[in-house]
């Protein structure tokens, strides 16, 4: 098997990163501007490249091994992950940013192939090439996958918020029309929601219609009884309106005790149960 002293395969990649980079940078924006079906930026892509090759020229100056490059030394990571979070925003394909590791790859090694003639050297250095390379292809690819979670972590956050707004119906009126499912984390949105709105508006009475809520188990009910004990610590009162003849006789059938609370079956009735409470229905007829 071919050797070679690590210090010269190391000095040999560094030279490379540092004295042609101008042309890595040209070879490695056109593979991706070229091999790429994505809208890419030109300009941005020229950025990445700058920053990951003076990173990786470093790194490989520095006495950490080159096993360990990519793992420990903050600033390719730092470069690396930029590339993927910036690939992941814009919505392109994770292929996409396999493929901008593979064109730095071909690029590296073609710089490589012209700069020694050195068999031994080459060879070292081919796979030193390759060990940084897949490892920040692995490291790219996971953060490309953890950018677009975040993404569509946030993105069902703003949509249970959307689903679940707080109207004001009547002067210290609130009501939370509920739709499809209602589950832990859509009651703590709620839940969030409403409280703060109960505080902005100094609202002294909610109402939570659940006309378009399809069934109604245990679990929905404990989610409904934990919002109304918010409410009332809040010092407003909670009704609950929407209770069809089925939900009715499911609640029933469970077991489920709303006794406690004040419930119609529609939210036309519940308003009125509300400014009954506030003694404010002959302004509400009137006005």
């Amino acid at each position: 098997m071919l050797r070679t002293d690590d210090s010269a395969v190391r000095d040999l990649l560094s030279r490379i990163f540092g004295e042609d980079h101008d042309g890595l940078v040209d070879d490695w924006v056109r593979w991706q501007l070229t091999g790429s079906s994505a809208q890419l930026d030109e300009s941005a892509l020229r950025r990445e490249a700058t920053e990951l090759l003076g990173a990786l020229r470093d790194a490989l100056e520095t006495g950490l091994p080159s096993a360990q490059i990519i793992e420990r030394d903050q600033a390719v990571r730092s470069a690396l992950r930029g590339l993927s979070e910036r690939r992941a925003r814009a919505g392109t394909a994770p292929a996409v940013t396999a493929a901008a590791i593979l064109a730095l790859k071909r690029t590296t090694l073609s710089a490589l192939e012209r700069r020694s003639e050195d068999p031994a050297v080459r060879y070292q250095a081919s796979l030193l090439v390759n060990e940084l390379l897949d490892a920040a292809g692995l490291l790219t690819f996971s953060v490309y996958v953890e950018g677009r979670e975040e993404i569509i972590r946030r993105q069902h956050q703003q949509m249970l918020e959307l689903s679940t707004p707080v109207v004001r119906l009547w002067r210290q009126v609130l009501a939370v029309p509920l739709i499809g499912t209602l589950d832990s984390a859509r009651t703590q949105v709620v839940m969030n929601n409403l409280l703060e709105a109960i505080q902005t508006h100094e609202a002294r009475v909610a109402i939570i219609d659940i006309t378009g809520v399809s069934t109604v188990d245990t679990a929905v009910a404990q989610h409904l009884l934990q919002t109304v004990s918010a409410v009332r610590l809040m010092g407003a009162e909670c009704l609950i309106s929407g209770v069809r003849p089925s939900i009715a006789q499911t609640v029933t059938q469970l077991g489920i005790d709303l006794s406690h609370i004040v419930t119609r079956g529609s939210l036309a009735d519940a308003l009125a149960a509300a400014l009954d409470l506030l003694g404010d229905r002959t302004r509400a007829v009137t006005g």
